[in-house]
């Protein structure tokens, strides 16, 4: 736009001083008569070299200065171009960088959640092992108690007999078996409070397996919610760019798909139209290949399989539809160009 308003600058310019010189000239010549000169004399005007060599040296300088204006102007839209040029590249580099970033943190997710399996896994393994120590514990306190009991029975059993051998290993016996009970009584206290202890303890350690289980799946879950929404941020931005192309692409396929197969059932119509039909017919068929022009003229047709008998009645057929009808949609009419049909006399 500014070359081409130097360009009208400039010959405007031009045409300015082309009318001056004009005038100069006309107005240059003394026309007027003396009533004492002669009516056959003109007096001359002589112009001045310089100034009209001045002026067209100006209108040189303006031509100039425009063409360095439009060279200017083309290497401004140059210039533009490439920045143009350059800035698609660095898009088309973002896009590929977010689309590997994409797929690290898809990585990294299934990492972390084979590293939750395998977490979970010896949890469960580890509360097995204190499910037995458990059962471990009672089966051995219950072999202690009846060993107890069998050592009490021998101890009652003892004491009888003593008894009855003699009155002072009876009453020395009883100090024994008093002895022996507060001997008993005090290790089953000591044992109850072990295994009062051992049982706080293991309890202890899996309120503490619980807590630590709980706290990594709430890192897991805030995890797993932080890459839920960078995924869905980034499916937000190839999602714009996808789905247009892809709908457009599909329903463009859909409306050709739909179209041949409805030209192909009028085909089909129009060929068992012209059959001519044979009660031994019924039953089979034929497949045949047809060729067709741009304008639906019949070029040539063949046989693929079927009923011999059939197949020469449906090429019969065929040929004496000869003009078969063609839609506008050039994609259609290159997909019906070349057809495969199915006659089947009924």
């Amino acid at each position: 736009m500014k070359a081409d308003n130097n360009y009208t600058f400039a010959i405007g310019v031009s045409v300015v001083l082309h009318l001056l010189l004009v005038i100069a000239l006309i107005f240059g010549s003394d026309f007027s008569l003396d009533d004492k000169a002669k009516p056959n004399t003109i007096q001359a005007v002589v112009i001045d070299p310089g100034t009209i060599a001045k002026q067209a040296n100006q209108i040189r300088q303006e031509r100039e200065r425009a063409e360095r204006a439009e060279q200017e102007r083309l290497k401004k839209l140059k210039q533009q171009a490439a920045q143009l040029e350059k800035n698609r590249k660095a898009e088309e580099e973002r896009i590929r960088r977010l689309k590997e970033k994409q797929v690290q943190e898809k990585k990294a997710a299934r990492q972390a959640e084979e590293e939750r399996k395998k977490a979970v896994a010896e949890a469960k393994k580890e509360k097995e092992r204190a499910v037995a120590a458990e059962a471990e514990r009672k089966r051995k306190a219950d072999a202690a108690a009846k060993a107890e009991a069998a050592k009490q029975a021998k101890i009652k059993a003892d004491k009888e007999k003593a008894a009855k051998e003699a009155a002072k290993k009876a009453q020395l016996e009883k100090e024994r078996a008093a002895k022996a009970e507060a001997d008993r009584k005090a290790k089953e206290k000591a044992a109850k409070a072990e295994a009062e202890r051992k049982a706080k303890a293991e309890a202890e350690r899996v309120a503490k397996a619980k807590a630590a289980e709980k706290a990594r799946k709430e890192k897991a879950a805030r995890a797993e919610a932080e890459r839920k929404q960078k995924e869905a941020a980034l499916n937000d931005i190839f999602a714009g760019l996808e789905d247009e192309t892809v709908q457009n692409s599909s329903a463009k396929q859909q409306h050709i798909d739909n179209e041949v197969n409805r030209h192909a059932a009028i085909y089909t119509q129009m060929i068992q139209q012209n059959l001519l039909v044979d009660e031994t017919y019924v039953g089979k068929s034929c497949r045949v290949k047809i060729k067709l022009a741009s304008s639906g003229l019949l070029l040539s047709v063949t046989t693929l399989g079927g009923d011999a008998q059939v197949c020469r009645a449906a090429k019969t057929a065929v040929t004496k539809v000869n003009v078969f009808p063609m839609p506008k949609d050039a994609d259609v009419v290159a997909k019906l160009t070349n057809i495969n049909l199915t006659v089947q006399p009924e």
